[in-house]
């Protein structure tokens, strides 16, 4: 009745920067939430940091994304930049590897956002839920500044 015992994480920003809604990024894939539900952060600086606590379970060889999975199996993609993959990992690197157990707060890779920009890519850093099939509830997000480690809501679980 009051959502007691229900399963939840709390979710953080990956960046300093400004807080988005997904439905503002700049890619069909992403806004038309095609790969699953989430946010997005216009990062202000060059680091990227784990928006929730879980293992690693994929980084990809390019280093433009990487997938966590929760304890309750849900599993979240973080991608850097749109488009990067086709930059062949230059402004990435990687801080974490794959299986590593990993806190939310944690710095999971560096990026050159200006070297993002000057490639005439946007350096947005996109979180989806991609098994959206475990989850009730997401967080509403609301246009606002934030700094990395910042609550940005609650994960509810089916």
């Amino acid at each position: 009745m009051f959502g007691f015992g229900k399963k939840k994480d709390k979710v953080v920003a990956v960046a300093d920067g400004k807080l988005i809604p997904l439905a503002e990024v700049k890619d069909d894939v992403f806004s038309e939430k095609l790969m699953g539900d989430g946010f997005a952060v216009i990062p202000s600086d060059d680091n990227v940091y784990s928006p929730i606590s879980g293992t690693v379970s994929t980084v990809f060889p390019t280093g433009h994304a990487l997938g966590i999975t929760t304890d309750k199996g849900l599993e979240v993609l973080v991608h850097m930049g749109l488009d990067t993959v086709e930059l062949n990992g230059a402004p990435f690197i990687s801080k974490v590897k794959q299986g590593q157990e990993i806190n939310k707060g944690d710095l999971l890779s560096l990026m050159d956002v200006d070297s993002v920009k000057n490639s005439g890519r946007d350096s947005v850093v996109v979180v989806v839920y991609t098994n959206m099939n475990l989850i009730s509830d997401v967080p509403d997000i609301s246009e606002k500044a934030v700094s990395h480690g910042e609550d940005v809501g609650e994960v509810r679980y089916k």
